[in-house]
């Protein structure tokens, strides 16, 4: 798995892992099936998703044992027109599902992500970051559901995206709760590098092509 890192800057740790590559899912560098998690592991379950994408791409997030930790690593590509709807079911008491999403767009893309609380204690928490290329179309939405019945909820699917030139982006967040939660947050943000940041990069000594290098490593890194 130590090619996670070097190749997508995945943070690989001691875990069963459902990987999938292009979209398309590897038996060989997982330990779990593709299917829904119904099973109690020792282990956090790894949801690593990476490479390239176009066309339409589903990934199903489904976890119906208690207490049960899920982290979703996801950081793709897209050079062609593609649509990822990214679905996720938390049925299962003190379990989490947390992650981040990494989208790095210079075509056209339309991003969903639905997380539905379907027992009460659950969290489902996922940030989503964009890197809208030049002259990019990207269309984001999220939703977050809360079941009734299904209190003391932790829910949080938030957007950032840092624009390039000409990219156009378009935030669609959206919450429906019909029950109390312990929070329910959602948030939408366009992240601009400053000039004193600028400044002090070019200070250091990187080139123009190098500062923008850093600033986009920096920005989909940065715990926000």
């Amino acid at each position: 798995m130590s090619y996670m890192w070097n190749e997508f800057n995945i943070k690989t740790m001691p875990a069963e892992t459902i990987v999938f590559r292009d979209g398309v899912y590897c038996p060989e560098l997982s330990t779990l099936e593709n299917a829904p998690i119904n099973d109690n592991y020792d282990l956090p379950v790894h949801i690593i998703y990476v490479g390239e994408i176009a066309g339409e791409n589903v990934l199903n997030v489904t976890v119906g044992v208690n207490n049960q930790k899920v982290i979703i690593s996801a950081d793709v590509k897209i050079k062609k027109p593609a649509v990822l709807n990214i679905f996720i079911k938390n049925a299962g008491e003190n379990s989490e599902v947390s992650g981040l999403v990494v989208l790095n767009n210079s075509a056209d893309l339309k991003y969903n992500c639905r997380a539905e609380h379907l027992y009460e204690n659950t969290a489902i928490l996922i940030k989503n970051k964009l890197l809208a290329g030049k002259n990019s179309n990207s269309v984001l939405a999220g939703v977050a559901t809360i079941k009734p019945g299904c209190k003391n909820c932790q829910s949080d699917v938030g957007f950032v995206a840092m624009v390039e030139d000409g990219a156009k982006v378009e935030f669609m967040p959206e919450q429906r709760i019909s029950a109390e939660p312990d929070f329910a947050e959602h948030s939408a943000a366009i992240y601009r590098p400053t000039d004193s940041q600028i400044l002090y990069l070019r200070g250091a000594g990187l080139s123009g092509a190098e500062v923008d290098t850093a600033l986009k490593e920096a920005f989909t890194s940065f715990e926000q």
